[in-house]
C-alpha cells in the first residue's frame, strides 16, 4: 500500500498525516471544506475563537453525515422491497 505524508492545515494549525495515497485528494478537499465552513461561520456568527467554529463544523458535518446515512437506509430497504416483490412476481410466472 502506497502511504503518503501531507499536512493537512486546519484553523491555523497543521496536522501532519500518513495517509494511504487512495485517501490523499479526499483529506484534502475535507481539509479545504472545514477552512470554508470556519470562515463561514466567522462571517455569519458571533464565533469567539476557533474552538467555537470547529464545534460548529463538528456538528453541521455530523448532521450532514447522518442524514446521508438515514437517507442510504432508506433506499436500501427500498430496493430491497422492490428486489422482494420482483422475486416474487417471477416465481409466481414459474408456477
Amino acid at each position: 500500500m502506497d502511504i503518503r505524508r501531507i499536512t493537512i492545515n486546519i484553523a491555523g494549525r497543521v496536522y501532519p498525516l500518513n495517509v494511504p495515497a487512495a485517501e490523499e485528494e479526499t483529506l484534502r478537499k475535507v481539509g479545504k471544506q472545514i477552512e470554508t465552513m470556519i470562515k463561514e461561520f466567522e462571517a455569519n456568527f458571533d464565533v469567539r475563537d476557533k474552538q467555537d467554529a470547529l464545534a460548529m463544523c463538528a456538528l453541521k458535518l455530523g448532521t450532514n453525515a447522518e442524514v446521508h446515512l438515514n437517507n442510504n437506509e432508506k433506499n436500501l430497504t427500498n430496493t430491497n422491497d422492490r428486489l422482494t416483490k420482483i422475486n416474487q412476481l417471477l416465481e409466481e410466472l414459474e408456477d
